[in-house]
């Protein structure tokens, strides 16, 4: 089969496409034949090289979530799934293939109106934004600000806190272009990405994609009792004294967390997955996708990332 490997960590030039064997299934996992494949904000950091530390190494097919056909299964695998139109989360690897593994837990059949580039814009970022929020103890009525919007996630986190009744969502973004789109899935403040613009005083729940250098300047921008959850690193680590940022708003009784869906239950992230993609085949949660790409574009893909110039999802079509 075809693949895209990374050959070399770093910029996107790192990424090459390769000839490998078709990967064989496992107990409890099937192979899927790829339509589409989500290009998340983890890929890059992944390629560049920043994940090495977590055992990540030069050779590796990266790609988190698939869609596509089931075309074979696994020893002790139930067979019925041979056939299916599903998504599916590869793990952290394995996705930028014309032929994918997953673990059954973590394939999704998809329902009719749904298409397979529809679905990996949603079936990663949805769960992120609706346990986020989780996280984050988020109740209606209560101010809303998604830092670094524009991606999946972001874009699906202003529609679950806006329909989740929040009094306001605030947008930090590049453009008033994307905050003119991003007003369309629910945002009512855009502001810049320093926070700047015409937005509220401070906000009771701060969900975060960005992180990076500037992270503890949002902390500043909570309410008392609020809380600012990382739900992603697009600019790297936040700086080593986030903590001196929280004991200076010490009188605020303010709360830093991260959240990654591994610690999810499978069973809990499935049950959203299903909930979410009925709701988008019904037209209830936004499909955004900035680009389809064929497979042999993935350097163009993380071009684009890279240059911040995506709103919504990459998705490559093998």
């Amino acid at each position: 089969m075809k693949a895209v490997a990374i050959k070399a960590f770093g910029g996107p030039e790192g990424l090459s496409v390769v000839d490998l064997p078709d990967p064989e299934p496992g107990s409890g996992q099937v192979r899927i034949a790829v339509e589409a494949v989500g290009v998340g904000g983890v890929d890059v950091l992944i390629r560049s090289g920043t994940l090495s530390a977590f055992g990540f190494r030069e050779g590796l097919v990266p790609g988190s979530e698939v869609a596509g056909t089931v075309v074979a299964v696994g020893p002790d695998t139930d067979r019925s799934w041979i056939g299916q139109r599903v998504w599916a989360f590869t793990g952290l690897g394995g996705g930028y293939a014309e032929q994918a593994i997953a673990a059954v837990e973590d394939v999704v059949p998809l329902p009719p109106g749904l298409s397979p580039a529809g679905s990996v814009t949603l079936g990663s970022s949805g769960v992120v934004a609706h346990f986020g929020l989780a996280h984050a103890h988020f109740r209606r009525g209560e101010s809303v600000l998604v830092r670094g919007a524009a991606g999946s996630i972001g874009i699906l986190t202003v529609r679950l806190a806006a329909h989740g009744g929040a009094s306001a969502v605030a947008v930090t973004t590049s453009s008033a272009e994307r905050g003119e789109l991003l007003r369309k899935v629910g945002a009512t403040h855009v502001l810049d990405r320093s926070g700047a613009g015409d937005g509220l005083a401070a906000y009771d729940v701060i969900i975060d994609v960005v992180a990076g250098p500037e992270l503890p300047s949002f902390l500043g921008r909570l309410r008392p009792n609020g809380r600012l959850v990382a739900v992603g690193a697009v600019a790297g680590p936040p700086p080593a004294d986030v903590g001196t940022a929280l004991m200076a708003n010490f009188r605020k009784s303010l709360t830093f967390a991260t959240f990654s869906a591994d610690t999810v239950p499978p069973a809990e992230r499935r049950t959203v997955r299903v909930e979410q993609f009925a709701a988008a085949a019904a037209g209830q949660l936004p499909i955004v996708i900035h680009d389809k790409l064929p497979l042999d574009d993935a350097v163009v893909a993380h071009q684009k990332m890279d240059a911040g110039e995506v709103f919504g999802r990459i998705v490559l079509t093998p």
